[in-house]
């Protein structure tokens, strides 16, 4: 499992690579994982499958304290696999309930049996979903999807963002063209500010499903560049495979690191924030 460590001081970012948990009850360890899009089953060379990663995310829980660890999804957890078109989303939101993610974002797949049924899904899952860049306020899904959330672990006050990418390039017209879309930057900027100045996070995640980079509209380092009050960009959509975070300067000259973890579930995101 790819494994990250981001030390900061002021959120000044230092990254290296870092295996297991030191036995400092401070440390947040965020996984996280992307475009997993119904591959629960291992792939044909082994690597994959849920049964794999729920040992994997149980033994961090257990040698780091489970209050210490931070499960994050950014987006695509349906389609893929014939788990969807059969079971239609019901396996995979049972599985991020009994993995107990503790937040995911909306991928543009999650909207491919309209918004009657992703709303039928949402009321099932058990976590916060969070998806700031367009208004579902006048569906029934807009019960259940909030623009952020706040989570404490480790000691620590932490509000997530959730953006998702541009669905009229992605989603059936007849779905999207219902769903008012907001400027990204615009609702990102002010979230993260309203997060870090009013809520007095101690640590603010874009939780993106935008892609890395070269994607149409924002994407992953856009984000990063053009944001004040972001700590750390973790995504999803395009499928890329980081082996290290990019560290990318934002808008007031720090250092963010974005990252992201391919897809299908062959790896799972593992950063420790001292």
């Amino acid at each position: 499992m790819k494994t990250r460590i981001i030390s900061i001081a002021a959120i000044a970012a230092a990254i290296c690579l870092l295996a297991g948990c030191s036995s400092n009850r401070n440390e947040l360890v965020i996984l996280h994982l992307n475009d997993t899009h119904s591959h629960l089953d291992p792939l044909r060379d082994g690597s994959a499958g849920v049964l794999e990663r729920a040992a994997y995310i149980d033994s961090v829980r257990r040698a780091c304290g489970r209050n210490n660890v931070l499960l994050l999804h950014a987006g695509d957890a349906v389609q893929g696999s014939s788990y969807f078109p059969i079971l239609g989303g019901d396996l995979e939101t049972d599985l991020i309930n009994a993995l107990g993610y503790d937040c995911v974002t909306l991928g543009n797949h999650e909207f491919d049996n309209g918004l009657e049924e992703l709303a039928r899904r949402l009321s099932r899952t058990k976590c916060p979903v969070v998806c700031a860049n367009y208004d579902f306020s006048t569906f029934e899904a807009g019960k259940y999807i909030t623009p952020y959330t706040i989570i404490r672990k480790a000691g620590r006050k932490i509000g997530i963002i959730g953006l998702d990418c541009d669905l009229s390039r992605v989603v059936s017209r007849e779905i999207v063209d219902r769903i008012p879309a907001l400027n990204t930057l615009e609702v990102a900027n002010k979230w993260a500010a309203y997060l870090k100045n009013e809520e007095k996070c101690d640590l603010v995640i874009a939780l993106s499903h935008l892609g890395y980079a070269n994607e149409p509209g924002v994407d992953d380092v856009e984000l990063a560049a053009q944001t004040s009050d972001v700590d750390i960009v973790i995504g999803g959509h395009s499928h890329t495979y980081l082996e290290d975070a990019t560290v990318i300067t934002n808008a007031t000259g720090r250092q963010v690191p974005v990252v992201q973890d391919g897809d299908w579930g062959r790896r799972v995101g593992k950063i420790t924030v001292k």
